[in-house]
């Protein structure tokens, strides 16, 4: 199997602008991959007291997560198993999105509306940059990454309209990342993703 280059694996992580100034605090000396582990056994454990369900220490998980995992995003996880990163960051979002969602009585409809755009969002990420179709600079920041994505559906709780946070973030990030994708992968040049396609296959 070929190694993710670590660029890549940076750019698979989908920080927002929390977690990358965070990043430039410590100029990339911090490992990914310890912070990540310790945040994901947080939340873990906040979901289980019952974090998304209540109205204390509930809407304190990602900021707890955000504290802990944000500062290696300037990390060029490098290392042998940094490549574990983004899918770890991936359990955490989807498991405090659904958690959150059923806590609060969402209606299951939509709590899968806003994990699907998560879904699709990370799928695209990750097929755009093997196929060297690469996003443009300012999704990450318009798309919110992993982090903002927790807290706003946080402060949604927060000021209770847990509903309205699922319908307006999960209409967003459709809109956001839908036609993004579509226009980019409409516009890259067919020779070379066919190209690209043939050497994966070689």
């Amino acid at each position: 199997m070929t190694p993710v280059p670590s660029s890549n694996v940076v750019a698979y992580r989908d920080d927002g602008p929390l977690s990358r100034g965070m990043g430039m605090l410590v100029a990339g000396q911090l490992p990914p991959l310890p912070p990540v582990i310790a945040g994901a056994f947080v939340t873990g454990i906040l979901l289980l007291i019952g974090v998304a369900g209540s109205d204390g220490l509930a809407v304190f998980a990602p900021a707890v997560t955000l504290l802990l995992a944000g500062p290696g995003s300037s990390h060029p996880h490098d290392g042998r198993l940094d490549w574990l990163v983004p899918p770890i960051l991936r359990v955490i979002e989807y498991t405090f999105v659904a958690a959150c969602g059923f806590a609060h009585d969402v209606h299951p409809f939509l709590v899968f509306l806003l994990l699907g755009a998560l879904a699709f969002h990370h799928y695209d990420l990750v097929y755009r940059l093997r196929q060297h179709v690469y996003p443009p600079p300012w999704l990450a920041t318009a798309g919110l990454g992993w982090d903002g994505r927790m807290i706003v559906l946080s402060l949604f709780a927060i000021a209770g309209w847990v509903t309205a946070g699922f319908v307006l973030l999960a209409l967003y990030l459709w809109a956001l990342c839908g036609w993004e994708s579509l226009t980019s992968w409409l516009a890259a040049p067919r020779s070379g993703v066919e190209a690209t396609d043939t050497g994966t296959q070689d």
